[in-house]
């Protein structure tokens, strides 16, 4: 099985750098030369997103939708590098994670003093518009730990500097306070809704981690009030919706691996116990409803279609992580991996992006299939 792994994550390493880390994206057909006969009409706009997103054929080559550099494919690819490195020790890896982060220093969102990240593109959804390059706190925090854990393996302060400057944007994001802790917004506009979880816990455990370096108390404060909020609304069997307002009333599979990685990296940086039976619940409902005999991971709770990528290398990336709360996730790591690498991986290297019942979508995407699948092998083959 490692050395099964190790192929695969060397073929898709080869694949990402041969591409020089640009490719598709799921939500980029907002880049057509159609773009202009949506004529500014968020629903027309939609429509024409989801009509790339969705099409069995990938119609990006015909529609003028080029392959673009990735913020967050770079962010996943230096955290995958920078854990190879750990792993084996093998200085090239180091020299290319560092690589990925000067690019994304030199990428930053426009307009902000601090560090932050967002699309290449525009994006358009049931909760309204994002600008190309507008930072999103999903993005932003997972970013920031790559920028974290450069920090700790190698001591360049630095490092540390950006993760400083980015927690620093977050403080100052819209946030939605109740009696009951707060929910970090998804974008700095105000825009969108301050009721979805998987950003704000994301936010919180980036602020969290960055405490543990610093001992900045407003950084410890707001993650905390952020974990309260999503942690007092977790349903009774354990899960979470995506989002508190009705409309958000789905549980998927990775953003529930957001949500617990997120809060086992503010436990730990913290080492705040407040929530562990919240951790344990979780963790439970996750690995008791995501996943099939033979580890195929399923989108949502109650179906499984579509097949997503991301749930794929989330899923790898949770199960490894809890690996030592419970060894038995480990040897379902491994299941899902291999499946994923006999079922979604292309003799080219790349990973299809989704699966359905009567076709597959395999058209090449950089951080959605190709940048965390690469980071969530490296973090398994580093446990074995």
């Amino acid at each position: 099985m490692k050395e099964l792994i190790e192929s695969s994550i060397n073929k898709l390493e080869k694949w990402v750098e041969d591409h020089n880390y640009k490719g598709y994206d799921p939500a980029d057909g907002l880049t057509s030369y159609l773009r202009p006969l949506t004529f500014g009409n968020l629903f027309l706009d939609r429509l024409l997103q989801q009509l790339v997103w969705r099409s069995p054929i990938n119609l990006r080559p015909l529609l003028g939708v080029k392959p673009l550099d990735s913020n967050i494919g770079r962010g996943y690819m230096a955290w995958g590098y920078l854990t190879r490195y750990k792993t084996t020790g093998n200085q090239s890896y180091k020299d290319k994670a560092l690589a990925c982060l000067d690019w994304l220093k030199g990428n930053k969102a426009p307009g902000f003093k601090n560090y932050s990240w967002g699309k290449m593109f525009d994006f358009a959804s049931r909760g309204g518009r994002q600008g190309k390059y507008e930072p999103i706190t999903v993005w932003t925090s997972l970013i920031g730990f790559a920028f974290l854990e450069a920090y700790e393996i190698t001591g360049d302060k630095q490092h540390l500097e950006i993760a400083v400057s980015i927690c620093n944007w977050i403080l100052e994001i819209p946030r939605n306070q109740t009696s009951s802790g707060l929910c970090l917004n998804y974008v700095p506009s105000g825009k969108g809704d301050c009721t979805i979880h998987n950003q704000s816990m994301l936010g919180a455990a980036m602020l969290a981690r960055t405490f543990k370096h610093t001992g900045n108390s407003e950084f410890l404060k707001v993650a905390r009030e952020a974990i309260k909020y999503t942690c007092t609304r977790q349903q009774t069997d354990g899960s979470w919706f995506y989002g508190e307002d009705p409309k958000y009333h789905w549980i998927d599979n990775f953003h529930t691996g957001y949500n617990l990685d997120a809060l086992k990296c503010y436990m730990e940086s913290t080492n705040d116990k407040t929530y562990a039976n919240n951790l344990k619940q979780g963790f439970d409902f996750y690995k008791n409803n995501f996943f099939e005999p033979t580890g195929r991971p399923k989108y949502y709770h109650n179906r499984a279609y579509p097949i997503d990528s991301q749930c794929i290398s989330q899923s790898i990336e949770t199960l490894t992580n809890f690996s030592e709360y419970d060894p038995a996730s480990l040897e379902l790591a491994l299941k899902v991996a291999g499946w994923a690498i006999n079922n979604m991986q292309d003799k080219t290297g790349y990973f299809y992006y989704a699966q359905y019942p009567m076709f597959t979508l395999k058209a090449p995407l950089i951080h959605w299939a190709q940048a965390t699948t690469y980071k969530g092998l490296a973090l398994l083959l580093s446990k074995m």
